[in-house]
C-alpha cells in the first residue's frame, strides 16, 4: 500500500513541479542581469546544509552532484525541495528588500542491484531584477530595467558499483529556458519614450562523470572521497530584439506606437567544472569533510547583456561541513535520532564588474528529521550569506534562506512469491 501511495505522490509531484518551476521567478538579484542569471542549484538540501559538501556514499539520500552515488542507494527515493528567501539589497545611498518562494528540485533515484539510476528536473539559473534610475537634474534619460526567466535542467544519470567501496557514474543534462528583458528609457515630463524588449530561448546538452571511493582507516573511522567532472557544453540562444516608441504616462502603462524587430542566433558556452572532496567519519554517527570546485569562465554574455565593465573569470568554491547523529537507533529519544548539519561556503562567482569581483559567502545549518516507522525523512535547512559589495557603486546582498525538503523511501521492485 505504501509503495502505491508513493507512486501516486510521485506522479502528482511531477505534474506540479513541471508547471511551477517553469513559471516561477527564482531570484531578486541585480547580478542576475549578467550571463544566464544566478546559478540557483547548489545540491540537495542535505548537502547544502553542510556548506555544499557531498562526499558520502549514502543508502537513503540522493546526491545528484555525483552520479556515481546512485549505485549506493538501497531504496527507491523521491525527493523534493523548496526555499523561502529574504534579501536586503544596499548600495552607498539606498536600500531595498525582496522575498521569494521557490521550488528547488525534484529527483527520483532507483537502485537495481549494483546499478542505480536517477532522473529529475530543477531550475539551473534564474533571472529576476527590477531597477529604476531617475535622473536628478533631467540631463540624462530615466531608465527602468526588468528581467525574468532562467534556465531549467532535466537530467538522467546512472551509477555502477565496481567494488564494495568504489563506484562510477555518468549523466546527461538537457538545459532549456527563456529569458526576457525589458529596457524603458524616458524623460521626466515627456510622454514618449523608447522601449527595448529582448527574448532569448535557450537549449543545449552537457555531460557529467563521477567517481566515489570510501575505505576504512580504523575499526570505526572511514575515509570518504568524491571526484566529479562536468564537460563543457553549448547553449543555443534564439534571440529576438524588439525596439519601439511608446507612450509613457508615468505609471509604466505603455502602448507601443511602432517597432523594429530583429532575430539572431548566438552560441553560448557552459564552462567545464571539476569538483573534488574528501573527509572522515563514522557511519551513521558523524562526518566532517571539505570540497573544492573549479569552473572555467565560459562564454555566457548574450546580445542584450554584453556590456562594457563586466567580464567572467574562473569560478571557485570552497566548502567545509559535516553532520552529527547522537544515536540513530535510539528507541527512547527522538532528538537523538535527528541529523544535525552545519557548514561554511565561500564562492568566487567569476563575475567581475567595474574591476570588482562578486563573491558569495554563507554559513549553513540543517536538521534531518527521520520518519517514525520508515526510512523516509524531512529536512530543514537555514542559510545566511553575503554576496557582492558596495564598492564602485555596486550592490551588496545580505540574504537569509529557509529551505525544506522531504525524501520518500520505499522498495518499488519486489519479487513476489506465491505459495
Amino acid at each position: 500500500i505504501q509503495s502505491t501511495m508513493i507512486k501516486k505522490i510521485f506522479i502528482a509531484a511531477c505534474l506540479l513541479f513541471s508547471l511551477v518551476s517553469l513559471a516561477q521567478q527564482g531570484t531578486s538579484s541585480p547580478y542576475s542581469y549578467y550571463g544566464i542569471g544566478d546559478i540557483r542549484y547548489r545540491g540537495m538540501l542535505e548537502n547544502r546544509s553542510m556548506g555544499g559538501v557531498a562526499i558520502e556514499q549514502d543508502s537513503i539520500h540522493v546526491n545528484v552532484e555525483n552520479p556515481s552515488s546512485y549505485a549506493n542507494l538501497k531504496l527507491t527515493t523521491l525527493t523534493m525541495g523548496g526555499t523561502y528567501g529574504t534579501k536586503a539589497l544596499k548600495d552607498d545611498a539606498n536600500s531595498a528588500t525582496a522575498k521569494r518562494t521557490t521550488l528547488d528540485y525534484m529527483v527520483v533515484a532507483i537502485p537495481v542491484g549494483k546499478l542505480g539510476v536517477g532522473f529529475g528536473l530543477m531550475p539551473y539559473s534564474s533571472v529576476g531584477y527590477k531597477i529604476q534610475s531617475i535622473s536628478a537634474d533631467g540631463s540624462q534619460n530615466n531608465r527602468r530595467l526588468e528581467g525574468t526567466g532562467g534556465v531549467n535542467k532535466v537530467f538522467f544519470g546512472s551509477g555502477y558499483k565496481l567494488t564494495k567501496n568504489f563506484s562510477i557514474g555518468a549523466d546527461v543534462q538537457y538545459n532549456f529556458g527563456k529569458i526576457e528583458t525589458d529596457n524603458l528609457e524616458y524623460v521626466t515630463g515627456v510622454p514618449v519614450g523608447t522601449r527595448e524588449v529582448n527574448v532569448a530561448y535557450l537549449s543545449g546538452l552537457n555531460f557529467n562523470l563521477g567517481a566515489m571511493y570510501q575505505a576504512k582507516i580504523s575499526k570505526k573511522i572511514n575515509l570518504y572521497s568524491s571526484l566529479n567532472y562536468t564537460f563543457k557544453g553549448k547553449l543555443t540562444s534564439e534571440n529576438t530584439r524588439t525596439i519601439s516608441t511608446v507612450d509613457y504616462d508615468g505609471t509604466f502603462d505603455i502602448d507601443p506606437e511602432g517597432f523594429d524587430e530583429v532575430t539572431t542566433t548566438r552560441e553560448l558556452e557552459l564552462p567545464s567544472k571539476v569538483t573534488l572532496g574528501f573527509g572522515f567519519g563514522q557511519s551513521r554517527k558523524w562526518l566532517i569533510g571539505t570540497e573544492i570546485a573549479i569552473r572555467d569562465a565560459g562564454k555566457l554574455a548574450n546580445n542584450y547583456n554584453n556590456v562594457s565593465g563586466a567580464s567572467f573569470k574562473k569560478y571557485n568554491r570552497y566548502s567545509v561541513g559535516g553532520y552529527y547523529i547522537p544515536d540513530y537507533n535510539s528507541f527512547t529519544s527522538y532528538a537523538k535520532r535527528i541529523v544535525y548539519r552545519a557548514g561554511l561556503r565561500y564562492e568566487k562567482t567569476g563575475l567581475v564588474i567595474q574591476n570588482q569581483e562578486i563573491d558569495d559567502k554563507s554559513v549553513t545549518l540543517g536538521f534531518g528529521l527521520p520518519s517514525v516507522g520508515s526510512f523516509s525523512n524531512f529536512n530543514i535547512g537555514l542559510e545566511y550569506g553575503i554576496k557582492g559589495t558596495t564598492a564602485a557603486g555596486l550592490i551588496q546582498e545580505n540574504y537569509f534562506n529557509a529551505s525544506v525538503s522531504f525524501s520518500l523511501n520505499d522498495k518499488w521492485f519486489v519479487k513476489r512469491k506465491f505459495y
